[in-house]
């Protein structure tokens, strides 16, 4: 598994992108319909990073939130 974070098992997320058509109708339009759906993947924002864990230095994928939030100690 190779796009999920070592320390929180965050990984690719399923989702939906719209295709619209037509004029809102908070500017005048009849309203926008949805045309069209398709799958796509939302993907964590991951880094590799040197960590020190259990005295060992390992280069492991980090999640961005995971490394603001100070669950990691670098090296």
């Amino acid at each position: 598994m190779a796009k999920v974070c070592a320390i929180c098992q965050k990984g690719i997320i399923p989702g939906v992108k719209y295709k619209r058509r037509g004029q809102i109708k908070r500017t005048g339009g009849a309203g926008s319909k949805i045309v069209g759906k398709t799958l796509r993947r939302f993907l964590p924002n991951l880094q590799k990073v040197k960590v020190n864990l259990n005295g060992t230095i390992k280069r492991i994928k980090v999640c961005t939130s995971c490394i603001s939030a100070g669950k990691i100690t670098k090296a």
